[in-house]
């Protein structure tokens, strides 16, 4: 179960490399046209969908029981990055409404996934941290879909960099900390066992 959570950790962190990637082009690039912003988030959603379907499936692999909210969370980033994607013309409130509901969803899924990870994981307070703040994110953007488009792009770059730091953070710590990881793995399967 320790190594699932160790190379799961791996693919978010590589799903926080590709928001990082993304919320820089956004930040250095802010005159971009739509269809590139559209082109560019349909990427991101799918890259970060992928990773993070990859890591909550290795946990269901290894029997962990908090692969569901990883692989949901996913699996609903990938289909609305293919959505986006097979949709270019899409309108740019159609777009912004996307992205809320894309940060909204995703952001419950990685709050339950980094509180039921809390027990094992000394550093699953990132997961819920990246959680709370993509929800808020979506709810800011969903409340006010029209405050302007290069308002929106910094928005959206921000936030992509601010998730992505703490999803690379949350990979290094479970990196650096495997024995603690190992050890309340075993404090948990112990305690699971029932006594003879």
């Amino acid at each position: 179960m320790d190594q699932a959570i160790n190379r799961s950790s791996r693919f978010l962190g590589l799903s926080g490399a590709a928001a990082v990637i993304f919320g820089i082009v956004a930040l250095v690039w802010p005159s971009i046209t739509l269809i590139a912003l559209v082109g560019l988030f349909a990427a991101y959603a799918l890259v970060a969908g992928i990773f993070t379907v990859v890591a909550g499936l290795d946990m269901a692999s290894e029997h962990v029981r908090h692969w569901v909210p990883l692989t949901l969370g996913g699996l609903i980033g990938i289909a609305i990055g293919a959505l986006t994607l097979f949709r270019p013309a899409i309108t740019a409130l159609a777009l912004i409404l996307l992205i809320a509901a894309w940060a909204i969803v995703t952001g419950v899924f990685e709050i339950v996934a980094g509180v039921e990870l809390t027990s094992m994981v000394k550093t699953a307070w990132a997961l819920w941290l990246s959680g709370l703040l993509s929800l808020a994110f979506g709810v800011l953007v969903a409340v006010n879909p029209g405050s302007g488009a290069l308002a929106i792009v910094w928005l959206i770059g921000i936030y992509a960099i601010a998730t992505g730091v703490i999803r690379l953070f949350y990979a290094y710590r479970v990196y650096t900390d495997k024995e603690q990881v190992k050890q309340a793995v075993r404090t948990l399967e112990g305690a699971a066992t029932p006594s003879r």
